[in-house]
């Protein structure tokens, strides 16, 4: 069945896990169910022990390849002795080129996973070398880090009865949740038990007292070992699922994980349950917002704060009780955020940051609190580029870009922060693009893509790799569109395409690929009228639009779709009318988008959004011969233009655009445009 790999010097844990794991008891409703590792079987036996049956083999090296060969799993006792143990680590690399990876169970006595990541802690490793690393077929190590789920024997971390849980279920192919209920079922007959027996002995009342303690006590464990497999399906389950991108089972587990709380008086749960419960809220709030319900979203949001609020103020000090307390926080502001409520969001950011600076004053030399101070930086760098305060924007995702890499530099290998390292690298693109400096944004972003291929090389499966991805490549068209150079701008809109297309596959209910798609095509519309591909466009802008509609239909709450989105598919309908030599339907086209301008939140936004579906109104309505009407939209969209504003390099083309048709020169703008690069074919086309 499995071979135990382990220590001399862990030699009692091993006799403790290799006797409690043949003596396991599976449910019967389990066995002979079809899983991932085959049906189930009776019993978890045999359990070969190499340093214990194999002993007084006369060629050792060869009846352990024999029976590493003969067992369907590998159970690797990690410790910093095994760690250093090169028997334990050629026993992991004769398992992996025998048999599948990930049959292999670590279970942890004491050190730390990947220490040797950490400099100055390098002696505190419990994962040997193969264990850390996938190896090729040969059973030689590569470079590409393999992250094992393990279980946790420490008191602090599973407990030992957890501990033996995760590694039978892992052993089984089945989920944690089904042994819980197992022992849920022993502890319902145990207590019924109890009951029975304390009745039938009322006359003995030191008895009765006894069995009356023992029955408490043995509740207590119950309880502690229920809230230790809710808190590893709200853990390492989530961790090992979000990367993949299963909504379905990630949804699942917090709808149980919440049921098991719900059923208990929340004024008795404890600190830890409290936090647990909140836990199980949030990953629900985040699983509705990905479908679009942000009702749904921010009731959960609001309910895990409420309990978060409780942990904290019962212990202000504790970092941890605020990290989760700081993540409610973040999304109840976002949701504010998204629905077009700036100063409850900027609230909100702002409540954000000073956790994360209280998270970082009690534990100095914690690198995830400071990420949190990453985090907290780069909302206000979003509001910052709503109130096109571009400049300073740059300079805010410069400092974030900075004090990122130096956390990654810190601790190397570690995927959080290199993930954070390619979105610092995104913000402060997006920021050098709209302060007018082209190329240094398509540099930042091919930095960034080349980050994420070699991430996707070593972490295969990793869903928000995608979704960074999908953002960059999006940019990259769009910042060679505004240099001009074509085929490097459809190049990268097919290469977005193929990744939506990845990630639709993946996640068919998120909503979050329904707005990208939509936004996508519509860009394409756009860029693909501007070289005179017009039937091409009129496509792309109808599918664009049949998606914007869905959207704003499914939630009128989300700013972003019922304003922005709908109003963009409503300006390329126009457009392409007008370029078709339909007048009627490029004027009913404009007059919505003009309607829908004026719903933008920010002033400069509304203004410059009104001046262009003026614009628009203004060639319509000179294209059906209306010209006084035309000359007065389009002084309107002249008028109406903002002062003391920064603008992005596509403000100031729309801008000479307005001028040049109003027969007013704009040397400054042109200068300004011709200075960063900017030749995108729609502009060099109005002869601006």
């Amino acid at each position: 069945m499995a071979f135990l790999s382990y220590s001399h010097d862990d030699e009692k844990d091993a006799a403790w896990l290799h006797q409690n794991l043949e003596q396991f008891h599976v449910p019967k409703r389990l066995i002979g169910q079809l899983t991932d590792m085959g049906p189930v079987p009776k019993r978890l036996s045999p359990i070969f022990r190499d340093r214990h049956e194999l002993a007084a083999a006369a060629d050792l090296g060869e009846e352990i390849e024999e029976a590493i060969a003969g067992s369907r799993f590998l159970i690797v006792l990690c410790s910093m002795s095994a760690a250093q143990s090169h028997w334990i680590n050629e026993e992991i690399k004769c398992f992996k080129r025998l048999h599948r990876e990930d049959r292999v169970l670590a279970v942890i006595l004491d050190g730390e996973p990947f220490a040797s990541d950490i400099p100055g802690r390098e002696h505190e490793e419990c994962f040997p070398p193969a264990l850390r690393f996938h190896c090729d077929r040969k059973g030689k190590l590569t470079a590409q880090r393999a992250e094992p789920l393990a279980a946790d024997l420490r008191e602090n971390g599973d407990g030992r009865h957890m501990g033996l849980l995760k590694t039978a279920a892992g052993m089984l192919g089945v989920g944690l949740d089904d042994l819980a209920q197992r022992e849920a079922h022993r502890r319902v007959r145990r207590l019924t038990f109890i009951t029975a027996a304390s009745v039938a002995g009322m006359l003995a009342a030191s008895g009765l007292a006894y069995t009356a303690i023992q029955a408490r006590d043995e509740a207590r464990d119950q309880r502690r070992e229920a809230d230790g497999l809710v808190g590893f399906m709200l853990g390492d389950l989530r961790q090992k699922l979000e990367p993949i991108g299963r909504l379905d089972v990630l949804d699942s587990v917090g709808a149980r994980a919440l049921a098991y709380y719900e059923k208990q008086n929340k004024a008795d749960l404890s600190d830890e349950a409290l936090a647990q419960r909140s836990k199980a809220l949030t990953l629900m709030g985040e699983m509705a917002q990905t479908r679009g319900d942000l009702d749904g979203a921010l009731a959960r949001y609001r309910e895990a704060m409420q309990g978060t609020a409780e942990t904290v103020r019962r212990d202000p000090n504790d970092p941890k009780r605020l990290f989760d307390h700081a993540q409610n926080v973040f999304w109840v502001g976002y949701i504010d955020y998204q629905r077009g409520s700036p100063d409850k969001a900027t609230k909100a950011f702002r409540e954000y940051r000073r956790l994360a600076d209280r998270m970082i004053a009690l534990a100095p030399n914690q690198p995830d609190y400071r990420m949190e101070r990453i985090y907290a930086d780069t909302n206000l760098g979003t509001v910052l580029m709503d109130e096109r305060r571009f400049a300073d924007a740059s300079q805010t995702y410069q400092n974030l870009l900075s004090s990122t890499e130096d956390l990654a530099n810190a601790n190397p290998g570690k995927l959080e922060y290199l993930k954070q390292l390619g979105e610092a690298l995104a913000w402060l693109s997006e920021a050098r693009e709209f302060s007018g400096q082209l190329d240094d944004a398509i540099a930042q972003r091919e930095r960034q893509i080349s980050l994420l291929a070699r991430l996707w090389r070593e972490h295969r499966g990793d869903t928000a790799l995608k979704r960074a991805e999908l953002a960059a490549r999006r940019s990259l068209s769009r910042l060679f569109a505004s240099r001009g150079q074509i085929a490097p701008a459809f190049e990268q809109a097919g290469l977005a395409n193929g990744v939506l297309a990845f990630l639709v596959k993946t996640e068919p209910e998120n909503m979050q690929w329904v707005q990208i798609g939509a936004n996508l095509k519509l860009e394409q519309a756009e860029l693909q009228l501007a070289v005179g591909k017009t039937s091409d466009a009129r496509a792309s802008a109808e599918a664009g639009c049949d998606a914007a509609q869905k959207l704003a239909q499914r939630d009128r709450t989300v700013e972003v779709w019922r304003t922005a989105m709908l109003k963009r598919c409503y300006s390329a309908r126009g457009s392409i009318a007008l370029r078709s030599g339909n007048a009627s339907e490029a004027l009913a086209a404009a007059r919505q988008a003009l309607v829908l301008s004026r719903n933008e939140r920010e002033p400069a936004d509304r203004a410059m959004s009104i001046a262009a579906a003026n614009a628009l109104l203004s060639e319509a309505l000179a294209a059906s011969g209306q010209r006084e009407a035309a000359a007065g939209a389009l002084q309107a969209a002249i008028a109406i233009w903002p002062k003391n504003t920064e603008e992005k390099p596509s403000d100031l083309a729309l801008h000479a655009k307005l001028l040049a048709r109003a027969g007013q020169s704009s040397p400054a703008i042109t200068k300004r445009l011709s200075a960063m690069g900017y030749r995108h074919p729609e502009y060099l086309r109005r002869g601006s």
